[in-house]
């Protein structure tokens, strides 16, 4: 009976141990990171920033640059790194480097400019599922302009239902009229993003989308700005600032085809400001 008790003992302590082991090697896996640039210029300031923050002098990189047609969309996306010495980042587009595990295992994944809903057409669901993969080991994605677009669930396309000629930004705040399609989801799943935001006065439509979806908050990225977002942090990067507007009430009201809605809460971030970013 004696051995019995103590053999008991012995694994309850085991099992402990293991148990804590367990868990200890979940809280110490490497955290990714979510480099969300506004569009326009990228300071060089801000490119030294994503390097470090990527550990690029160790590890690699891949570029994106399928939401561009253009066929110069990976030379642009990879100059400065190239100036910075950094000229083997990966054009994710050719057909040798198109290989799953290698984008889960690099250290940073940059998404080009141009059409978001043309990058999400073109993404097949193994590679977004590698992107999400490689985000949960520790990569840094970046994204400017439509490659920041595509981080929301519920991504801002650009287009309007009941205008569909372009325009920049939105000259009405109205219902029914914004398209939102599905993003890449790397971020809290109640979070959009615009993009060109101060630059382009882009009010109207992140209004638009946070009245539209009331439970959502909206983010304005500037122009050679970036947001970089790590678990429930955010710091301001770049040259001008982050909007965000929440809906206080989660509630909107129509007359005709206009939007209303009361408590509208708008932060103005600056430049190097760090604040809580909303799960």
């Amino acid at each position: 009976m004696r051995e019995l008790f103590l053999f008991i003992i012995i694994s309850t302590i085991f099992s402990c141990q293991t148990k804590q082991g367990k868990e200890s090697s979940i809280e110490n896996l490497p955290e990714g990171g979510l480099f969300v640039i506004g569009g326009g210029s990228r300071p060089s300031e801000m490119i030294d920033k994503l390097i470090e923050l990527a550990n690029l002098k160790e590890g690699y990189g891949y570029i994106l640059p399928m939401a561009s047609a253009d066929d110069s969309a990976y030379y642009y996306a990879n100059k400065q790194f190239a100036e910075k010495g950094l000229a083997d980042l990966k054009d994710y587009t050719k057909g040798q480097n198109q290989l799953l595990d290698s984008i889960e295992n690099a250290s940073l994944i940059y998404m080009a400019g141009g059409d978001q809903r043309r990058l999400m057409e073109v993404l097949s669901e193994p590679e977004r599922i590698a992107i999400r993969k490689a985000y949960e080991k520790g990569a840094i994605i970046a994204g400017t302009s439509a490659g920041a677009a595509v981080m929301s669930k519920k991504m801002i396309t650009g287009d309007e239902k009941k205008h569909p000629e372009y325009h920049p930004t939105f000259r009405t705040i109205e219902k029914d009229n914004i398209i939102f399609d599905e993003g890449l989801g790397l971020l809290p799943d109640k979070i959009i993003i615009d993009q060109h935001f101060i630059y382009r006065s882009r009010y109207n439509r992140l209004l638009t989308a946070v009245l539209e979806v009331p439970d959502h908050i909206g983010f304005g990225i500037d122009e050679s700005t970036a947001l970089f977002i790590q678990d429930d942090s955010a710091t301001v990067v770049g040259e001008w600032q982050v909007v965000s507007f929440r809906n206080s009430d989660q509630q909107s009201e129509t007359q005709n085809t206009l939007l209303g809605a009361k408590n509208i809460e708008l932060n103005i971030y600056l430049p190097n400001e760090k604040f809580k970013f909303p799960q």
